[in-house]
């Protein structure tokens, strides 16, 4: 009967732990794209032990940027804060897997400010300080 007291309680805790850990992520999903409508996706958002949030895009499905109409040289994935504040996180680029023809897509950054929503716009540098209008994909 002990044993199976021990294991239970050890079952218990596995399964806080793991639910604890889960619920200290976020995960949005990007919206349905007019600019490239087969595009598809999802940004994971996680405070760090140092308290910055960790900030990871994955993307299916995006055409390389110099298929667009007009053509653009790159993606540039951006945040929106609290303050209204917009910050240009870094370049994603599309690519196929080695066993895949599925173009992905993927880029993490670190922000002191916890973003509120994300974006994704077609630029021709990807030094941009301010949005184009070509957005691509936007979170939910």
């Amino acid at each position: 009967m002990k044993i199976n007291f021990t294991r239970f309680l050890l079952t218990g805790f596995s399964l806080f732990i793991i639910l604890s850990i889960a619920s200290c992520a976020r995960k949005m999903t990007f919206a349905v794209s007019p600019v490239v409508p087969a595009a598809t996706g999802s940004v994971k958002i996680k405070k760090s032990a140092n308290d910055n949030y960790v900030i990871r895009v994955k993307v299916l499905n995006l055409a390389p940027p110099e298929r667009l109409t007009p053509a653009r040289d790159v993606y540039v994935v951006w945040m929106e804060t609290k303050r209204n504040s917009i910050k240009n996180i870094g370049m994603i680029k599309s690519s196929t897997g080695l066993f895949s023809n599925t173009l992905k897509g993927d880029m993490q950054a670190s922000s002191t400010l916890k973003p509120t929503s994300i974006f994704i716009t077609a630029e021709d540098n990807g030094r941009v300080q301010y949005p184009g209008n070509q957005v691509v994909l936007r979170t939910k």
